[in-house]
């Protein structure tokens, strides 16, 4: 893999550290901007071939959120223009390390996760020469910070790349609005800093998002998220649910007692899903709350004539899923329940074409048109109103249509009556 051209902006960042260039006694390197900017496999190369300019024999940890995210956006790619540029890589799977030679040296580069809080704890110990942070944004602050203080060899430097966010974010307020304080060199991208993008993909990304993703995917921006949650939800994401037969089926839950439960039934046709019906049950409406048994038997009658694949449930639901496992209806699997990445998610799936809601799905379009951001908030969060149908549709929409990132359903025999009901459904 080799890059045909490199712009002005990226072979600043590929050369920064170089003698004779002006940031060369700079301490670390900051990148953020828009999505397929170009910025993250040439901050990999960079940070590689620094490494092998000053260090022979040392340690390096190359970081994303999790290690799979890191191997497929970062490692995969940078492997193979290395490979090409005569590097011997040789990856070891089972201990997460790079082991790289060129020219008669010979450096190893650790891969780390910090997904969360306790992600720190794996970073401890090590002793490193630099470090490189793919989606610095996406981690906690204790990782990042413990990550930073083992970098206690001579001549380390650190390197950061991510896409914008809140601006009450701490890296913002930290490092990007710091980066000076910091001796680090910042620098900005946006899409036409990557000549391998066409002004045809260009324009499809600018489709692609709305509101503040817009603005910090597409512009580059940091904002913070206020508005309608989904702005562009129109007629045009409204549509009849076609006849069967269809490719798949699901349920997604969103359970509550107190609060509203919101259940929706979906299914698959000629590659987009559609969500056929919904069972949504306010007790503060009804003047009377149900039970894990009453809603279960309301999953029935939503399923009926139905075979759903898995149901999706609220995570925090423990006594409604085990209520679905002790009747052994239905493969139950609790839900991803990342709100921000989850709506960013369904943003894209309404967008694109992949989702659509059934006309008769009357709770769920009346609270597309409801539920906002928190206003002054500051981290990106949504009103705790009108949100039921939208969680749903998040659970639903992580398990269906983004199983790379762990999800995994099996399906349960349902005894005699399976034949008939998926002979109904029109599923085979």
């Amino acid at each position: 893999m080799k890059p045909e051209k490199f712009s002005k902006k990226q072979l600043r960042l590929l050369s920064w550290w170089c003698d004779g260039s002006p940031w060369s006694g700079r301490d670390g390197i900051i990148c953020d901007g828009a999505v397929r900017s170009g910025k993250t496999l040439c901050m990999s190369l960079s940070f590689v071939l620094w490494a092998f300019s000053a260090f022979d024999g040392q340690s390096f940890a190359l970081t994303g959120k999790t290690v799979a995210s890191l191997r497929r956006n970062l490692v995969t790619p940078l492997a193979s223009m290395l490979s090409d540029m005569g590097f011997s890589v040789g990856d070891s799977v089972s201990r997460n390390t790079l082991t790289l030679c060129c020219g008669g040296k010979i450096n190893r580069f650790y891969l780390f996760g910090g997904r969360d809080e306790g992600s720190a704890s794996l970073i401890q110990g090590i002793t490193l020469a630099g470090v490189l942070f793919d989606e610095v944004a996406l981690m906690p602050r204790s990782f990042v910070e413990q990550a930073l203080a083992r970098c206690s060899v001579p001549g380390s430097r650190f390197w950061f790349n991510c896409n914008p966010d809140n601006p009450a974010h701490w890296f913002y307020r930290e490092w990007i609005k710091k980066a000076d304080e910091k001796n680090c060199l910042y620098l900005h991208f946006t899409m036409k800093d990557n000549p391998s993008l066409t002004p045809q993909v260009r324009r499809r990304y600018e489709k692609m998002y709305s509101g503040a993703f817009y603005r910090r995917f597409v512009g580059g921006e940091w904002v913070a998220a206020e508005g309608a949650v989904y702005p562009f939800f129109s007629g045009e994401n409204i549509r009849e649910t076609p006849p069967p037969p269809y490719e798949d089926c699901a349920v997604s839950c969103d359970y509550g007692t107190v609060n509203p439960a919101s259940f929706g039934l979906w299914v698959k046709k000629d590659g987009a899903w559609y969500r056929a019906r919904e069972y949504y049950y306010d007790s503060r409406r009804e003047g009377t709350r149900r039970t894990d048994e009453e809603h279960y038997a309301a999953l029935k009658e939503l399923t009926r004539g139905y075979s759903p694949r898995f149901v999706t449930v609220d995570p925090s639901a423990a006594s409604f899923m085990e209520c679905i496992r002790r009747h052994g209806e239905f493969a139950v699997t609790p839900a991803k329940n990342d709100v921000v990445d989850g709506i960013r998610r369904v943003s894209d799936a309404l967008k694109s074409g992949e989702i659509f809601i059934d006309p008769g799905c009357a709770d769920c379009i009346r609270e597309f048109s409801l539920y906002v951001w928190e206003e002054g908030a500051a981290k990106d969060s949504p009103k705790k109103e009108n949100d039921h149908a939208m969680d749903d549709i998040r659970y639903f929409v992580a398990a269906a249509l983004h199983r790379d990132d762990g999800f995994f359903a099996v399906s349960v025999p349902r005894g005699g009556e399976e034949p008939e009901r998926r002979k109904a459904s029109g599923i085979y």
